[in-house]
């Protein structure tokens, strides 16, 4: 039988945002709403500053009054902030005024309480103002019914506390997707449980667990099927109503590996399975029925390298995210590095500035990990970013720019 070529990493990461619909949208209260995605354009409901106000505490006069200095001018009223001074400013009168305090009519400009001298019911001013000094005109920042905040943003304290200024109370958002996570294998055991001779604890389902809550899901954990036909059914059930199932293990072409057979059976219908990448390169992608399955490999770092590189961006697209790319950059290679094959690497590496004294000093460099073998978490939960190598990539030199993802910002 003739294989299909290895799917193209930037061709299945297309092929499974493109099959993501956005989740519907909910009502949340302002504390609420921090870091989700907003699901609807959100106009101001009130002019700021809503009148004109002082940008200093000192004295509301009229420029024209200030001809010659020193000028004496008639203390007339007061306007802290929250107050207004019902009056007129007339010639050679000024207002006591405060940070915020309404401008009172017939003042132009605010005159700061260093430049003057106060005696009783007069004020000297001793420096000149033109007009419009210190004065905040009406609709500075932002006026009634501007859009301020745009649909797809992940709202932020920033927004949210603008969001507040707007005098909006309670905004749109994406509900957080339900993901369902599906281990499979008679070999796991969960972290605590008794540990038979030829079993591991599992790790994948709280790993991808973790970044399914930073992108904005919300994880569901079925738990772990074993290697039997009727139990790995019953459990994949459990994910009807989820937004997404996400298998772990199971996923390759072994007598054990049950996902694309057992699936199969309840509708699964398979758009790819294998991807030009290491770590990952057994990876499904299909339906069951309406619901999105991602399969991934069993592998440790191979779970979690795809988790970031298709199951962040996936949960991106259900959430309509539009910021929500990967974080990546650029830096400078730690050390040489063969040519590579038919698959895209990600290479786990540190990431640092280069010592003072070295050529490339202050710089950023990655140096790939001696040992990337998949089955090594600790290489991962120690790596500060993945240096990307393309397919077929050339031998590169120590101090060539090369492609990373952060994952801190990941």
């Amino acid at each position: 039988m003739v294989r299909a070529p290895l799917l193209p990493v930037a061709e299945a990461l297309s092929r499974i945002r493109g099959a993501m619909q956005p989740v519907a949208a909910e009502t949340v209260a302002l504390p609420d709403a921090h870091g989700r995605i907003l699901a609807a354009p959100v106009l101001s409901r009130r002019t700021q500053p809503p009148f004109a106000m002082s940008a200093m505490d000192g004295y509301a006069v009229r420029a024209a009054d200030l001809a010659s200095i020193p000028a004496t001018l008639k203390l007339i009223g007061q306007a802290p902030a929250g107050t207004a001074f019902e009056g007129i400013v007339g010639p050679g009168e000024a207002v006591r005024i405060f940070t915020g305090g309404p401008v009172p009519q017939g003042a132009d400009t605010i005159v700061i309480q260093e430049n003057t001298e106060g005696d009783g019911d007069k004020v000297t001013v001793l420096k000149a103002a033109e007009p419009g000094v210190y004065i905040r005109p009406e609709g500075l920042d932002f006026r009634e019914g501007d859009c301020l905040l745009q649909a797809g943003k992940r709202l932020g304290a920033r927004d949210i506390a603008l969001a507040a200024a707007m005098n909006v109370p309670w905004l749109p958002v994406r509900r957080r997707p339900r993901i369902a996570l599906l281990a499979t294998g008679d070999e796991l055991v969960r972290p605590g449980e008794p540990i038979g001779p030829q079993q591991i604890v599992t790790s994948n389902n709280l790993g991808l667990a973790g970044i399914i809550a930073r992108a904005g899901g919300e994880p569901i954990d079925l738990g772990i099927a074993p290697d039997n036909r009727e139990a790995l059914a019953a459990m994949a059930a459990g994910a009807r109503g989820a937004d997404m199932l996400i298998t772990l293990g199971g996923a390759s072409v072994g007598d054990h590996d049950l996902v694309q057979s057992v699936l199969g059976e309840q509708g699964l219908v398979v758009d790819f399975w294998r991807i030009a990448m290491r770590p990952g390169k057994p990876l499904i992608f299909g339906h069951v029925g309406d619901t999105p399955l991602i399969g991934l490999p069993g592998n440790p770092v191979s779970a979690l390298v795809c988790g970031l590189i298709f199951v962040q961006p996936a949960i991106a697209a259900l959430l309509d995210d539009q910021a929500q790319l990967h974080a990546r950059s650029r830096a400078r290679l730690g050390c040489d590095l063969p040519e590579n094959d038919e698959r895209q690497d990600y290479l786990r590496a540190s990431l640092m500035p280069a010592a003072p004294d070295h050529p490339l000093a202050g710089e950023l460099l990655a140096t790939p990990f001696a040992r990337q073998d998949s089955s090594m978490l600790s290489a991962l939960a120690r790596a500060d970013c993945l240096v990307i190598r393309p397919p077929h990539a050339p031998q590169a030199k120590a101090g060539d720019w090369v492609d990373i993802l952060e994952l801190n910002a990941l």
